[in-house]
């Protein structure tokens, strides 16, 4: 196995989940920054765990020596390598955005023209509680943002039951981890500390992803307005999201909804109505908490999501579609509990 983009925040989540998994071999790390170094030595926790030295990319000497590759590169790179990775035979698990739109021109509008378009129909997108099936037969999988993971696992069973009118508000907020292992002033301690701001308010990339997986769950175009907030912790989303129902629907019947639409999925958590899940309860793990309220007063459901970014909101949720495609339990490597407090 390869993890390409070894020493950003989701490499380092994915070695730290895939050390302990029983069926993994890691062959081959990269590193651009840190080739030649020892993982434990950039990352210390590492130490007797995982001892791979991190090299460049270079496919030519790495191709023969893995099956199936993560690539966690910064968007826009993993085009690059991923056409190389398919034409070789490997899977492809890939945590950036570059194969997540299946409209070209989507993609080319967010981000920039695409230089594997021919990919992205074929790409499937891996939100394993929605897309299974294809996940299990995929040569390339798109992990999904870590926005839309928690909002889109919020909303699916709604829009399924086709309940929602009109335009769903998603409020998120995110930790700091959810932009990377960047030096960014923005992102520096005295930034962020003691601060709360909203950013890219209704023009953030993650906004068409979460259409598009909506959309494709109801049937019909989905339109959103998302609101992303940054937080003055490490890591953990929470989302609110707020909606009008077509007809009023009783919290007993929208609990049944949840529960028949997650039937035997490990990973998803329905709370009672009117208990609130908090990012402290997932931090760590691949859950994804969910708890909601109908407000009689203004008439509207506000449902709230609770994911920890680097967990379920990527790393996680990529070992998750790596266990569905080889065929392993699907939990393997993934039970751990939230780290609390």
């Amino acid at each position: 196995m390869a993890v390409f983009g070894a020493t950003g925040y989701t490499g380092l989540e994915l070695l730290r989940i895939l050390v302990r998994h029983p069926r993994v071999d890691l062959a081959v790390l990269s590193s651009q920054q840190y080739a030649g170094k020892r993982v434990s030595e950039v990352y210390p926790s590492l130490t007797g765990r995982c001892e791979q030295v991190l090299e460049k990319v270079n496919l030519v000497r790495m191709i023969s020596r893995f099956d199936l590759a993560f690539t966690a590169l910064p968007h826009e790179t993993s085009m690059d390598i991923v056409p190389a990775l398919l034409k070789h035979g490997k899977r492809v698990i890939d945590l950036s955005a570059d194969f997540r739109l299946r409209d070209v021109q989507v993609y080319r509008r967010w981000y920039r023209p695409h230089k594997a378009a021919h990919l992205l129909r074929r790409a499937v997108y891996g939100l394993t509680e929605i897309h299974r099936e294809e996940i299990s037969q995929a040569a390339l999988v798109a992990n999904p943002g870590c926005y839309p993971t928690g909002a889109v696992l919020g909303l699916a069973p709604l829009f399924a039951a086709q309940l929602i009118h009109g335009i769903v508000i998603i409020d998120s907020k995110s930790g700091t981890t959810g932009a990377g292992r960047s030096n960014a002033v923005e992102l520096s301690f005295s930034e962020v500390n003691e601060n709360f701001k909203a950013y890219n308010v209704g023009v953030h990339r993650h906004a068409p992803e979460i259409e598009q997986e909506l959309s494709r769950v109801a049937k019909k175009s989905v339109a959103v307005l998302f609101a992303p907030h940054l937080l003055p912790i490490s890591r953990g989303i929470l989302s609110t999201m707020y909606l009008e129902l077509k007809r009023y629907v009783g919290e007993g019947r929208l609990s049944k909804i949840y529960r028949e639409f997650y039937h035997g999925e490990s990973f998803i958590r329905i709370l009672p109505p009117g208990v609130f899940p908090e990012t402290k309860e997932v931090r760590g793990s691949n859950d994804c908490a969910i708890g909601f309220r109908y407000d009689a007063h203004s008439r509207r459901l506000v449902v709230i999501t609770a994911i920890d970014n680097l967990v379920k909101g990527a790393a996680g949720q990529a070992v998750q579609n790596m266990n569905l495609m080889y065929g392993f339990d699907e939990t393997e490597g993934l039970l751990g509990a939230g780290l609390v407090p």
